[in-house]
């Protein structure tokens, strides 16, 4: 049993600042849990970039593994949504993130014994990628169960925030590890480090509303249409989807361009490489930091546009450098713009879903977040492949740019 007064005095202390949502205990186990995870999950990442570009020495292979491993969202994320309306999210997120537990575990293992191939790190992207469709939608949608709305936006910029701090320490260690040890050391890490999201679920203590007043799912295509439906009626979220979409599929795909960029224009090894990621990750924790303080005020337009132009305006500077230090500061600032951007978008839709339907719109965020990136991960890698990363950058940018142009001029046709 918990202490009641220790709550108490917790939510004194966190009432109304920058860790507003760490009030609730059940998001203080929830983010501490992710802690330890999300810095395995980007030694991960960074990891499985290296093993690609080592095993096959192609960015277009490299940018095929995004495909796998997004591709899974762009077939089943519909219907994820529907699942995470429909079932306990707690238990959900148990199953998804032991499932995450034993793939990461599998690899790491393949890579030790020296018979990793590129299919089976496909394979298991792939598998993985089928785990992440059904965590998502739940684990968006359990936040506002944890916390309640008035602590919404700040749970989203705090998740942000250790999201990407663990971007700064991940990809650091990641090239650390792989370079005095070796590549498998970082997917059995992350592995382990599930253990302590596993420990922060088992240990919450939840007032689960029975679903008796719930019928049974019996027509699964009439439940995704009625959140599709939704998104089409209600304006402002189908135009934040809209832009997210065109962003993540051709202005937002740093996970091929970047280790490419790293590799053939700063000719960087894997611990310069893992130094960039991080650079990109502090920015990005710094944005979030400051997203988490001004989310007192609510969700603003001006966040979602603003951190959307410096998304694409940062990858213009990229672009114009061929040197190192400013390559980080550029990144940097790109990785401020970006969880500016995405933390604003997805703060602004769930303030304004019914909880009923919060499953399936999150759902439909993450598959045009995630889900487009097998698009855009092929159309960065032949881009990179034939013109090189910087006009790759270049392309993204200015494209990203065109898509904020339209989608700005939409909203304010619509509201006019």
């Amino acid at each position: 049993m918990g202490n009641p007064n220790k709550d108490l005095e917790a939510e004194e202390v966190y009432r109304g600042g920058m860790l507003a949502a760490l009030r609730h205990r059940n998001y203080r186990l929830f983010w501490t849990g992710q802690l330890f995870s999300l810095v395995g999950s980007w030694m991960q990442t960074t990891a499985q970039s290296w093993l690609v570009l080592e095993l096959t020495g192609s960015p277009f292979l490299l940018g095929l593994m995004g495909a796998f491993q997004f591709g899974p969202i762009l077939l089943f994320s519909v219907f994820a949504g529907v699942v995470a309306d429909r079932v306990s999210k707690h238990k959900l997120i148990i199953f998804t993130q032991s499932g995450y537990m034993i793939l990461s575990l599998i690899l790491g293992l393949l890579t030790l014994l020296g018979v990793v191939q590129y299919w089976q790190v496909a394979l298991l992207a792939f598998l993985m990628g089928v785990v992440n469709t059904l965590d998502v939608p739940a684990r968006q949608s359990f936040v506002v169960e944890m916390v309640g709305k008035d602590d919404l936006m700040n749970a989203i910029a705090l998740n942000s925030s250790i999201f990407n701090g663990a971007r700064v320490v991940g990809p650091a260690l990641a090239g650390l590890i792989i370079a005095k040890v070796n590549i498998a050391a970082c997917f059995l890490i992350n592995g382990a480090s599930f253990l302590a999201v596993l420990a922060g679920l088992l240990m919450m203590r939840l007032n689960e509303k029975p679903r008796s007043g719930q019928p049974p799912v019996r027509d699964l295509f009439g439940e995704i249409r009625g959140g599709i439906a939704y998104i089409i009626k209600t304006r402002e979220v189908l135009y934040l989807l809209l832009l997210m979409g065109g962003m993540s599929a051709l202005a937002m795909n740093f996970h091929v361009l970047v280790p490419v960029f790293a590799r053939e224009v700063l000719h960087r090894e894997a611990q310069g490489f893992g130094l960039m990621l991080s650079a990109m990750g502090a920015g990005a924790l710094a944005g979030g930091l400051v997203l988490a303080y001004l989310s007192r005020f609510g969700p603003r337009p001006a966040f979602v546009y603003g951190g959307a132009a410096g998304v694409c305006l940062f990858q213009f500077a990229l672009a114009a450098t061929g040197s190192y230090l400013p390559a980080l500061l550029a990144l940097a600032l790109l990785g401020w713009s970006m969880i500016t951007f995405t933390a604003s978008t997805n703060s602004s839709i769930q303030m304004k879903v019914p909880h009923r339907l919060r499953g399936r719109v999150m759902s439909i965020y993450f598959l045009l977040f995630a889900g487009m990136m097998p698009v855009g991960s092929l159309f960065s890698g032949a881009v990179a492949r034939y013109l090189g990363a910087p006009a790759a950058f270049l392309i993204s940018g200015g494209i990203g740019l065109a898509i904020l142009a339209a989608v700005w001029m939409l909203s304010r046709r619509a509201y006019s």
